[in-house]
């Protein structure tokens, strides 16, 4: 296991096998959430997971096994109601599918919803079927949003379902995929913006396992997911970064922050209070706790 471990930490390793890749990254999974039902730390964190999209039969979306599915499902012994969320740019339709029929996961996804952008599912129309009704929350978002709208959005939605639902314990998906630059993204948010989210759902003080996701500009993954740490451990860090091996990919600035890009916000205000009406709306029904 531990030489499998120092084989993915090298740079550029593909891996040949990628399923016993993933058997490695189940098994964190796994102790993580022993960690939590034991109640050793109240925040798990793996940057290497996150894989939303694999289906219970086949791989989908770089996605070999779907370890947030896995770990919910061990979470699932320990506590009633488990709360899922979604900040990848795309949507969570692996995680959304297993549980659509289930009132003990509530999946709430912030992402991405154009025509033509995989995984091309996530319609605020879609809610849950049969006894999970209303325990699907889907937010679609278009091209450019800016930390501002998003945190507005996350806010209200989150604060009505956490209300409304009462969950006993929180699984985040933290795509880095969402921030300025991303090849395969479209929005325009910074660490910043998610990492406003984040303190949101750890001020809530429930055990919290934290994840990675998408992300396919390197740096700004490694700076993203650097400052969620730093706030998951309420410990700022320097702006500039230190010297490493891989010095020479944070230029031209070298810097943690980033900076939202000149792309316009597509999201008009009569979109995103429509969004919110809808879903408020759509949370209203659901079954009181």
């Amino acid at each position: 296991m531990d030489e499998n471990i120092k084989l993915i930490e090298k740079e550029g390793f593909t891996p040949v096998n990628k399923y016993s890749v993933s058997r490695i990254n189940h098994g964190s999974r796994t102790e993580n959430n022993e960690s939590n039902r034991n109640d050793v730390q109240n925040v798990a964190i793996n940057w290497f997971g996150g894989w939303h999209h694999a289906q219970r039969d086949a791989a989908e979306g770089f996605c070999y096994v779907n370890d947030i599915v896995i770990a919910i499902q061990f979470l699932l012994k320990s506590f009633n109601r488990v709360l899922y969320i979604d900040l990848d740019v795309h949507h969570g339709n692996g995680v959304e599918n297993a549980f659509v029929f289930s009132p003990r996961v509530l999946v709430l996804s912030l992402h991405k919803y154009e025509t033509g952008f995989y995984p091309s599912t996530g319609s605020v129309d879609d809610i849950g079927l049969g006894n999970g009704k209303y325990h699907t929350v889907n937010v679609p978002l278009k091209d450019g949003i800016t930390d501002a709208v998003y945190i507005r959005i996350f806010t209200t939605i989150f604060d009505k379902v956490f209300a409304k639902y009462k969950p006993e314990c929180i699984v985040v998906q933290c795509g880095a995929d969402s921030v300025a630059g991303d090849p395969l993204g479209g929005f325009n948010l910074t660490p910043l913006g998610l990492g406003h989210c984040l303190r949101l759902i750890l001020n809530k003080n429930l055990p919290t396992l934290v994840l990675g996701g998408g992300g396919y500009n390197v740096p700004n993954v490694a700076r993203c997911w650097t400052y969620l740490t730093s706030v998951i451990l309420d410990c700022p860090l320097p702006n500039d970064i230190p010297d490493n091996s891989y010095f020479h990919l944070f230029g031209p600035d070298f810097e943690l922050s980033l900076s939202p890009t000149l792309r316009k916000n597509e999201n008009s205000e009569e979109y995103v209070q429509k969004i919110i009406d809808t879903l408020t709306t759509n949370l209203d029904c659901l079954p009181a706790v």
